[in-house]
């Protein structure tokens, strides 16, 4: 570095200094000050709100942890807006993280997203709207005083949280997806495996019966697929990807293609939250189980239904017969087509000689 390279860094450390010195510590430490006035009542262990219904509502916040969240160097009354007096004797409201910060041009210089458009128009927020104080807000995924960022594993929205996050409320799909193949692995800490969001999507998750969303009868295959038509992850599991090529030319997805949403789709098969290994008694598509399964859409399958191959493809000798007779009809085709073709031109070759012999 020549010298006067070494005095504009020089001249550079000093004002960042200076920056900091008179702006960014001394915010800090304003924020620590004003909130350590809360935590006078909040910083204490058991502090909370016993309910005339029995139900203990804790107002203790833990505040090392606290400082280390997103919301770390923001003062208390940033969310708690209705908080004018210590000790404050008014109800204090929920926050709505998406009026007072979050929105599109916010002033505070929070992330400015279209998720909580989303999250309005999902089933999640059309059901807070309609007045179902049950249905989740922000707090409910994001977490309240504990808020980290999704690569933080504290944060109730990294990957290895998010089914036990969701699972508060849909403890069902949460014990089910423990017990499949890919709760399992999950628990075995294989990023490969899909997690809740995989598949249903975060902020804009809507029921399956509506076509937007990602596991209706139309998308459904489309998600399956973002795994299973993936060379590079099914090889390692020995799971061939053809599946999803065959299933598009089967009947059922033919007429899935063409809007039949009674056609069988993946999860009509092989289930949604509780999939298991073909192996496994308890899967769907485990052969003593077909019948059942192939049942809900055929009424009296029997154990036939589970002799023949599903996902075949005519173009693998694998398939056996089907293989011959695609590769038999494919002659046929092409001899049926070459005959007629060779047909057609003696035909024009003996109307042009039976023509050029009336003119002579």
């Amino acid at each position: 570095m020549d010298l006067k390279a070494a005095e504009k860094f020089r001249g550079f450390f000093f004002m960042a200094s200076l920056f900091c010195a008179f702006f960014v510590i001394p915010a800090t430490v304003h924020a620590d000050e004003e909130n350590s006035k809360c935590f006078v009542c909040h910083g204490k262990v058991g502090f909370a709100n016993p309910l005339k219904t029995g139900k203990v509502i804790s107002l203790y916040i833990n505040f090392k942890e606290f400082s280390e969240t997103v919301h770390g160097k923001k003062l208390c009354t940033d969310c708690h807006t209705d908080v004018k007096q210590i000790p404050h004797r008014n109800v204090i409201g929920k926050v709505n993280c998406a009026n007072q910060c979050h929105f599109l041009g916010n002033p505070s210089g929070a992330p400015e997203t279209v998720k909580y458009i989303e999250y309005k128009n999902s089933i999640h927020g059309k059901a807070l709207f309609a007045g179902n104080q049950s249905a989740p807000q922000c707090q409910d995924c994001h977490g309240k005083h504990n808020i980290f960022k999704p690569s933080d594993l504290r944060s109730a929205d990294a990957r290895e949280n998010i089914p036990k996050t969701c699972g508060k409320c849909h403890l069902q799909e949460y014990v089910d997806f423990n017990t499949s193949i890919h709760g399992t692995q999950f628990k075995a800490g294989n990023k490969d495996v899909p997690v809740c969001t995989s598949c249903h999507g975060e902020h804009n998750i809507f029921k399956p019966e509506d076509a937007r969303s990602t596991v209706s009868a139309a998308h459904i295959t489309k998600t399956c697929s973002a795994c299973h038509d993936k060379v590079q992850i099914m090889e390692k599991y020995g799971i061939p990807t053809e599946q999803v090529a065959t299933y598009d030319e089967s009947f059922h997805g033919i007429a899935v293609e063409f809007g039949v949403k009674k056609a069988a789709n993946c999860s009509s098969c092989h289930g949604y939250h509780d999939i298991r290994a073909s192996e496994d008694p308890g899967s769907s598509i485990n052969i003593n189980n077909i019948p059942k399964t192939c049942g809900k859409c055929h009424p009296g399958a029997n154990v036939n239904f589970a002799k023949g191959k599903v996902h075949i493809n005519p173009k693998s000798k694998e398939s056996g017969i089907v293989y011959y007779i695609s590769k038999a009809f494919m002659v046929l085709t092409i001899s049926t087509m070459l005959v007629l073709i060779i047909h057609i031109m003696l035909d024009l070759r003996k109307r042009m000689q039976k023509r050029k012999e009336n003119r002579e």
